[in-house]
């Protein structure tokens, strides 16, 4: 059985706070994106898959047991990010210009699943400043509720993710070679 090391144990840590911090900003702010999955995504970049849902997963569980509640209930959301990022990141699908392609791929599918929790455990209003467009949508009549879960969930699911790609991509670009080289080679 291969060991876990410390300096994994630390970055899923850092994963993991990354995370909760993006998640209470967009909590408190009521934004229509999440920035909760900033740290998986980081995570996924330099360990992989596995460490990825670790993060996301237990990220979800410290904001759901400290501010907000919903949180706990979008767990299997951060678990599939973790899956599909840590796969497109090895495939490349998520650098340069690829990378609206790639976060799409693996948007779509955590879209859908949170779409169905959004929908059917919370009749489309959670703790998310999405929930406003959601709202919105169902005043205007615009579609049945799935529908408008579904459409608010694509879009604010792709605009927070891809940010949330940019900035790791940003942030390992500019950690030195020598760093960056070390974190990437222990996948």
């Amino acid at each position: 059985m291969k060991s876990i090391s410390i300096k994994n144990i630390s970055l899923v840590g850092l994963g993991i706070a990354i995370n909760v911090v993006g998640a209470f900003i967009a909590y408190t702010l009521k934004l229509p994106i999440y920035l909760d999955s900033i740290g998986t995504i980081l995570i996924a970049a330099i360990l992989g898959p596995k460490y990825a849902m670790i993060s996301g997963v237990l990220g979800s569980l410290v904001s759901g047991i400290t501010f907000d509640v919903y949180s706990l209930y979008f767990s299997p959301v951060q678990i599939t990010t973790g899956l599909l990022s840590g796969i497109m990141f090895k495939k490349g699908l998520l650098n340069g210009r690829k990378t609206p392609l790639g976060t799409f791929i693996f948007v779509l599918p955590t879209s859908i699943i949170s779409a169905m929790i959004a929908a059917v455990v919370f009749g489309g209003v959670t703790s998310s400043g999405s929930s406003y467009i959601v709202q919105a949508l169902e005043v205007l009549s615009i579609g049945n509720l799935f529908s408008n879960i579904f459409l608010t969930q694509i879009l604010t699911d792709y605009m927070d993710k891809f940010i949330g790609v940019v900035l790791v991509n940003l942030g390992i670009n500019a950690m030195p070679k020598n760093l960056r080289t070390s974190f990437i080679a222990s996948k």
